[in-house]
């Protein structure tokens, strides 16, 4: 999943940014809200960390404007901000923000909202995802099959994450390198087509069958298996 963290404060925002990295997530910074909105603009954020107080264009006119381009799959908006008051609050949600993070906040918390926004998405309630015989609980950073721990790298992890949150769903390599790489991934290297292979050959290992397809000439598939 790809995350935009924006924060005018460089030694915050690259903290949040290192957090969410070891958590498996694809994440750029933005510094202002200008840099934010342009973006926000040119790359599809499954959720952005949204500070409120922000120099040349605050947070609650870049919520605006990425509400206004949303199609499609919307993104999800955590407003973190310094301001209090049920009013802030208000006002945030009232504008677009799916949740709203007081400063200072604890980093295990922002990675429980991070969750929770990424499960509203894939239409799920609890804190772990299943699709068939696979079961991922990305609070604990694990992945089974079959109740065999899958032993894979941050990066498979956050694209098994991915497959698991749009099962049945054809997904190019395009879209893959969209949302499980950030902004710095070469788009013409073999990067996604090696990443796919190993962890393919890792879900065979632990399973009898392939549950990753491949559909010819428009990507791949998680197949719901029973």
């Amino acid at each position: 999943m790809r995350v935009l963290v924006v924060e005018d404060e460089a030694d915050l925002a690259d903290a949040i940014a290192r957090g969410l990295r070891r958590e498996g997530y694809a994440v750029d910074v933005a510094y202002d809200g200008d840099e934010a909105v342009d973006k926000a603009s040119v790359n599809d954020y499954d959720v952005v960390c949204l500070d409120l107080n922000l120099p040349r264009l605050d947070g609650i006119e870049v919520v605006r404007r990425i509400r206004a381009d949303d199609v499609g799959q919307p993104t999800r908006v955590l407003m973190l901000t310094a301001r209090d008051s049920t009013r802030d609050r208000i006002t945030g949600l009232d504008e677009g923000a799916d949740d709203y993070l007081v400063k200072p906040f604890d980093f295990e918390e922002l990675k429980a909202r991070v969750r929770a926004l990424l499960r509203r998405d894939a239409g799920r309630s609890g804190a772990v995802l299943r699709v068939g015989d696979i079961e991922l609980d990305s609070s604990r950073h694990d992945a089974r099959r079959d109740g065999r721990q899958l032993p894979l790298t941050p990066k498979e992890f956050a694209l098994l994450r991915y497959f698991m949150s749009r099962p049945g769903q054809v997904l190019s390599q395009e879209d893959l390198l969209e949302h499980v790489w950030d902004e710095n991934a070469d788009p013409f290297t073999n990067t996604v087509r090696v990443t796919v292979m190993t962890l393919r050959r890792k879900l065979a290992d632990a399973g009898d069958s392939q549950p990753i397809e491949t559909v010819v000439g428009r990507g791949y598939r998680l197949r719901e298996l029973p």
